[in-house]
């Protein structure tokens, strides 16, 4: 029985793509004074994006999730789940595949949700490629601040990935403040105020220090590559980050193609 459940909980999904709205700041050719001149504001829709990279990973831990419901949920939690004892030992893969495992349907429910609420988010106002880099890393940064201020125990889930999204969203929403409608930033700190107050209330339950490490993986990752510059439009990414973006996609479902080898026994 793995006493610390990285559980995560009901996200409100205020924001809507219909909700938002995204403002370019450009120069006319039209003489000062005329409308539409220098400096004028033009409103431009917001584009409708098919969160691929969301749906994919959506189909990650769901595919491992339906192996653990036929097989029993907490049957196998041993031997994938983050295990803080069986990573010193040397199972570095748990580091991973524990952010592909769920303890209980009510969990995979949740997290699914709020990785579809958040990931479709990120793939409309950004370059999508970002979103697999993001969720990898901030599940790797949160399990690791887990171990240092937790090192005993273990936990299961992909909520550090998801509060990774989340971290990097706070970030864009206030580098990137001028282009979007206030509410959108509003609801972004309802969603962080949740996470915190649920983080507190259940801290007996909730794996908080890999909430806490996901979230501020995901916020360094925006603070490093969300330009602060207006005429720059972040959804525009070059090879090397639509690449990386592939490559840690592939890490992620290899990984959980692994995790159903181990639950299913066909590896051990």
């Amino acid at each position: 029985m793995i006493p610390i459940l990285d559980f995560r909980f009901w996200i409100l999904d205020f924001v809507r793509a219909r909700s938002m709205s995204i403002r370019y700041e450009k120069q006319e050719e039209a003489e000062p004074g005329e409308e539409g001149g220098e400096n004028a504001e033009t409103t431009v829709a917001v584009p409708r994006v098919t969160p691929y990279y969301t749906y994919a990973l959506l189909a990650c831990i769901i595919s491992v999730s339906l192996f653990q419901l036929a097989i029993g949920w907490e049957k196998w939690a041993d031997i994938a789940a983050f295990d803080r004892d069986h990573f010193r030992k040397g199972e570095n893969g748990r580091i991973l595949t524990g952010a592909g495992l769920h303890l209980s349907p009510i969990q995979i429910l949740l997290n699914a949700y709020a990785l579809y609420s958040f990931g479709r988010l990120v793939e409309l106002l950004t370059n999508r490629a970002h979103l697999p880099l993001i969720f990898l890393l901030s599940a790797v940064g949160g399990n690791i601040l887990s171990i240092i201020f937790m090192p005993q125990g273990g936990s299961a889930g992909a909520s550090g990935g998801i509060v990774g999204l989340l971290g990097y969203l706070v970030i864009y929403s206030f580098r990137r403040r001028q282009f979007l409608a206030p509410a959108f930033i509003k609801n972004l700190l309802i969603n962080t105020g949740i996470m915190i107050v649920f983080g507190l209330a259940l801290y007996q339950v909730i794996d908080n220090f890999g909430h806490l490490g996901g979230f501020l993986t995901g916020a360094a990752y925006a603070l490093i590559l969300v330009p602060g510059d207006p005429y720059r439009d972040p959804r525009e990414a070059g090879g090397i980050a639509s690449l990386a973006g592939l490559v840690a996609f592939g890490i992620f479902a290899a990984t959980s193609i692994f995790s159903i080898l181990l639950i299913t026994g066909v590896v051990g």
